[in-house]
């Protein structure tokens, strides 16, 4: 009963990402992201002093090799200091998509 569980949350997911919308999440990104992960995603420098944290660029391989899954649950849930983004989670697949035009 659990593999079931798992392979159709992964399909769901999988699912959710095959309709996102990167045209959406890049306006999801500048509402609800931009602000702390700067418009490229490189991190702002005075929110990541003033919060005492190291911002990893959102186009590094690191981040970009994180499965969509992953990623979409930071978003929702949050990570380390980042709270969970409450407007974006609706948006999260869309974001993830936009994130995934900057893969170098």
């Amino acid at each position: 009963m659990r593999t079931l569980f798992l392979i159709l949350a992964l399909a769901a997911a999988t699912a959710t990402t095959w309709a996102a919308d990167a045209k959406a999440g890049q306006a999801a990104y500048d509402k609800s992201c931009k602000s702390c992960h700067a418009p490229d995603g490189a991190g702002n420098p005075a929110i990541a002093k003033m919060m005492k944290v190291e911002m990893r660029d959102l186009k590094s391989a690191d981040v970009q090799a994180m499965s969509d899954a992953d990623l979409m649950k930071i978003i929702t849930d949050g990570k380390g200091k980042m709270k969970p983004i409450a407007s974006a989670s609706a948006s999260a697949a869309d974001i993830v998509a936009y994130l995934r035009t900057w893969k170098k």
